[in-house]
């Protein structure tokens, strides 16, 4: 079977180089205190795709950076690398793909209006593909985000990046949420869709018509025959590393020390209830420490079942270094329940 290639979708072009030049609060009172006017509903024309472009264009911006590195390439003026980002805050805290940034430097941010603002990579976490700009601007339009990974398949999205060029900064493209809890190179799930997304277009949001943010433009795969199969990291994990990000200055995995290894099912993406087997153990990690040994099996952790390693690593961004967890597990023929407590990955 030939083998599939899949190509990030953020790249190098070819343009002439462009010139560089709060957390959420809540009220408190007394009861007597009136409750806030709710939300108005969103009109027919603001959930249509016109209007949800027009809605979250704002909160939309092309990176352009030179490419790492020295030489003549370099230093050439017309060679650059781009891609794209969302507004997080109003003060300037831009979301992006890690990939974009990782070996881009003098960096410039593009808002949607044509202001531009020199950019600093704050954060960066390349297991999630996900990094952080700020910029020194205040007054920006934030995104919103979908709450509770709440999207369904068949539901229309509305992807807006730079593709290509910075010329077409802010382009759109629509399509259709094609699947969820896909697994395709990552650590975490990935959203699948139809929407036409092409280099340039990472880091940039998929929306819904609510004009909510449902995932971050990351990857596709590119080959004859293949057509429309993009990806993107959903919402609830963007949101995670960037609690992350700004809380501890980088994303605090938990660390258990053991190798998993999926079965042939769960591999292929066939259902199965095969559990995880535990291929390495490392010297003194939590795992060895609690007991685990090469070819037991973890069955769940704190009572959660999971079959593959991609829900074994949604499953703990619900935990911190620190915390005890009981996992079930098989050892020797004997069911036994061990108690872990996570340290910090190295």
């Amino acid at each position: 079977m030939k083998r599939q290639k899949c190509l990030l979708a953020g790249g190098l072009i070819a343009l002439a180089a462009a010139s560089v030049c709060a957390p959420w609060a809540h009220a408190a009172g007394p009861a007597k205190t009136p409750a806030p006017a709710t939300k108005p509903a969103l009109t027919a024309a603001q959930t249509d795709i016109p209007g949800v472009i027009a809605r979250v264009s704002p909160s939309v911006v092309a990176i352009v950076g030179k490419p790492d590195g020295r030489g003549a390439a370099r230093d050439n003026r017309f060679n650059l690398a781009h891609g794209t980002g969302l507004v997080v805050k109003a003060d300037g805290w831009i979301l992006t793909n890690a990939h974009v940034v990782k070996e881009m430097d003098s960096l410039t941010v593009i808002t949607v209006d044509g202001r531009q603002f020199a950019g600093t990579v704050t954060n960066m976490d390349e297991e999630s593909d996900l990094a952080l700009v700020k910029i020194a601007a205040t007054g920006l339009s934030p995104a919103t985000f979908a709450p509770n990974y709440s999207i369904k398949v068949g539901e229309t999205v509305v992807a807006i990046g730079t593709p290509i060029s910075v010329s077409l900064r802010n382009s759109a493209s629509a399509g259709i949420i094609s699947g969820v809890d896909r697994s395709v190179n990552s650590t975490y799930r990935l959203i699948q869709t139809d929407a036409s997304i092409n280099p340039g277009n990472s880091g940039g949001p998929l929306v819904n018509l609510k004009g909510e943010v449902v995932g971050i433009n990351s990857l596709k795969f590119v080959s004859v025959g293949i057509d429309n199969l993009s990806f993107a990291i959903p919402a609830d994990t963007a949101q995670y590393v960037m609690s992350h990000f700004f809380t501890y200055g980088k994303v605090n995995r938990p660390y258990l020390g053991a190798e998993l290894e999926e079965s042939w099912a769960a591999v292929v993406g066939l259902p199965t209830k095969e559990p995880l087997r535990v291929v390495r153990v490392d010297p003194g990690s939590p795992a060895e420490k609690a007991g685990f040994q090469t070819g037991d099996v973890i069955y769940s952790v704190n009572q959660v079942p999971f079959t593959t390693v991609v829900e074994f690593n949604e499953l703990l961004k619900r935990y911190l270094p620190g915390q005890t967890v009981e996992i079930v597990a098989q050892s020797g023929g004997d069911l036994i329940k061990r108690k872990v407590t996570f340290a910090t990955k190295p």
